[in-house]
């Protein structure tokens, strides 16, 4: 799990323009803050998995940070309604895949 929120922090900060689009618009401020900052959150979180004294807390974090993502997964949906079906599938594939990183998350912070 730290290893999958280091890459994609890393890929946020690399590459921000790729998550632009998944920012609800009710969020406020520009996209791009939330692309970058949500990158920053992931490398903190995946930091606070990979230290023995921090796995808990890194593990409720997570899960957290999975929970938080739900609505960019929706309005990808949405914004992709009128794509191909193989890219409708992608993105509707995205929401349920959650579920077990949420569940992975909560075990870890229990230790």
């Amino acid at each position: 799990m730290a290893g999958a929120l280091t890459v994609t922090g890393v890929i946020h900060l690399v590459r921000p323009q790729i998550y632009d689009s998944l920012i609800p618009s009710v969020m406020p401020g520009p996209a791009r803050a939330w692309s970058v900052g949500s990158g920053f959150v992931e490398l903190a979180v995946a930091g606070l998995l990979t230290a023995p004294a921090t796995r808990k807390v890194g593990g409720v974090a997570a899960a957290g940070l999975f929970v938080a993502l739900w609505p960019s997964h929706f309005k990808m949906i949405k914004d992709w309604s009128h794509k191909p079906m193989r890219k409708q599938a992608v993105a509707w594939a995205r929401l349920p895949l959650q579920i077990p990183m949420i569940r992975s998350a909560l075990r870890v912070a229990r230790g």
